[in-house]
């Protein structure tokens, strides 16, 4: 299994690397987890849908090689910890590569979206970028916590 949460955006505030971090290391290396944070558009010189368009395409060419694709959205469906937990038991059965994606602040274009085997909702709050990421990568944790009955999780 392959695990790999792909951005937009490199500049995070130094406890959010902190935090990734902290839970990066607890993960096992079987996971091959990596987190790949892509440039930024520069929002001065484009409009939205022309920055919306050229990090969707980086987002998926970065995936490429990924045999699931999975995206972070406002409309996604609300996952819980017990279902990301059930979906990476999945993914480790079958050797799955996934990524999952988290967009830049536009968000992500419909076609990128569909292609896409599931859309995913961290929260029905808004959060900036920096806390999805921390979140997602935490909940990877949390699942794997839950795989090995790990007391981190607690009902």
């Amino acid at each position: 299994m392959r695990i790999n949460l792909i951005t937009i955006g490199k500049k995070m505030p130094e406890w959010i690397n902190t935090g990734i971090n902290h839970y990066k290391k607890q993960l096992p290396s079987s996971y091959n987890f990596t987190l790949t944070a892509l440039e930024a558009q520069n929002r001065k010189a484009k409009n939205i849908d022309q920055i919306k368009n050229l990090e969707s395409k980086m987002l998926l060419e970065a995936a490429s090689g990924a045999s699931i694709l999975i995206a972070f959205d406002e409309t996604g469906k609300q996952q819980s910890s017990q279902a990301i937990a059930s979906a990476m038991k999945s993914w480790q059965l079958e050797g799955e590569n996934v990524a999952l994606l988290i967009g830049g602040a536009d968000g992500l274009t419909d076609e990128c979206k569909a292609k896409c085997q599931q859309l995913w909702g961290l929260s029905k709050l808004t959060m900036t970028h920096s806390m999805a990421r921390l979140l997602v990568v935490e909940q990877v944790y949390r699942g794997h916590s839950l795989l090995t009955n790990h007391p981190y999780h607690r009902e």
